[in-house]
C-alpha cells in the first residue's frame, strides 16, 4: 500500500487561512455579544437586596445612599467599590455582594456589636466585642452604662480584653468598673463607678488580676477602721509590692498592708 502523499503548501496554507477566519468569526461574535450585553437595559442594575442582623441602619435607607454611586451593570459593576461603599456607612463592619442573574446585588451586612467608648469623654469612636475601633454616632448608643476604655494606637483590643478580665473583680464592692486606660508608658489607670481612681501599674493580666483582688478583698476592712466604707474611696494605688497606698475621703493618705 502506499504511504499517503503529505498535503501540498497551498492546500496547507488554505487550511491554515480558514482556520484563523473561523477564529476571527468567533471572537468578533462573542465581541459583539458581550458588546450587545453591556449596552442592553436589561442587564441595568434593577435592584439591590441587602440582608443581615441591623439594629442601626434602615434597608431602604442604605439603598438609597450606596446606588447613586454604582456604575455599570450586572456584567461591568465593580463588586470592590460595592463593598467599600457599604463598609463606608456608620456601624457597618463587613459587607459580602454578589450578582444575581440578570439584573440584582445581593448584599449582606454585618454590623459592630459595641463594647465600649473608645477614647477621651467627648470622643465618636467606640470598640466593638471583637477589639475593634469605629466610627459612629454617639447618639445612637442606646447602652448608657458601657465603660470607657482608652490606649495608645492599635491596643484597643489589649485594653478590651484587661477590661474583661478586671471587671468581675470588682462585684464584691458593689460597684462597676467605669474606665480603663492603658497610658504611653505601659501603666493602667482605672477609674470607678464611685468615682474612685486605681493605679493599677504595668503587667500582665494575671498580675494586674492578683493587685485588684488583693484591693477588693481587704478594702472594706481597711475602709471601717477609719469609720468608712468601701465606696469613699478616692484614689488608690496598688503598685506597692506587699500593699497599696489609699486615700479615703476624710482621712489622709494610709499604706493599707492586708492581713495575712
Amino acid at each position: 500500500m502506499n504511504a499517503a502523499l503529505p498535503a501540498p503548501m497551498d492546500v496547507k496554507l488554505m487550511n491554515l487561512t480558514a482556520s484563523v477566519l473561523f477564529t476571527g468569526v468567533i471572537v468578533v461574535a462573542l465581541a459583539a455579544l458581550l458588546w450587545w450585553a453591556v449596552r442592553h437595559p436589561l442587564f441595568a442594575i434593577g435592584g439591590i437586596s441587602v440582608q443581615g442582623d441591623l439594629v442601626h441602619n434602615n434597608v431602604v435607607t442604605l439603598r438609597a445612599n450606596v446606588a447613586p454611586k454604582l456604575d455599570g451593570n450586572f456584567f461591568t459593576v465593580d463588586l470592590g467599590k460595592t463593598r467599600n461603599a457599604f463598609e463606608a456607612v456608620p456601624w457597618v463592619r463587613r459587607a459580602l455582594v454578589r450578582r444575581e442573574f440578570p439584573n440584582r446585588l445581593k448584599v449582606v451586612l454585618q454590623e459592630h456589636q459595641v463594647a465600649a467608648f473608645w477614647g477621651s469623654e467627648g470622643d465618636s469612636r467606640l470598640i466593638s466585642t471583637l477589639g475593634e475601633v469605629f466610627e459612629a454616632n454617639i447618639g445612637e448608643v442606646e447602652l448608657d452604662d458601657l465603660p470607657r476604655l482608652a490606649g495608645p494606637q492599635g491596643q484597643a483590643a489589649q485594653v478590651l480584653a484587661m477590661y474583661r478580665a478586671l471587671a468581675p473583680l470588682f462585684v464584691p464592692l458593689d460597684t462597676s468598673l467605669d474606665q480603663l486606660e492603658l497610658t504611653s508608658r505601659g501603666g493602667w489607670r482605672a477609674r470607678t463607678d464611685a468615682g474612685a481612681v486605681i493605679e493599677l501599674g504595668s503587667g500582665t493580666v494575671q498580675e494586674l488580676s492578683a493587685r485588684t483582688e488583693r484591693f477588693v478583698h481587704t478594702l472594706t476592712q481597711i475602709a471601717a477602721r477609719h469609720g468608712r466604707s468601701a465606696d469613699a474611696v478616692e484614689t488608690a494605688d496598688l503598685r506597692y509590692g506587699e500593699g497599696y497606698a489609699l486615700r479615703l475621703r476624710g482621712v489622709t493618705t494610709l499604706t493599707a498592708q492586708p492581713k495575712k
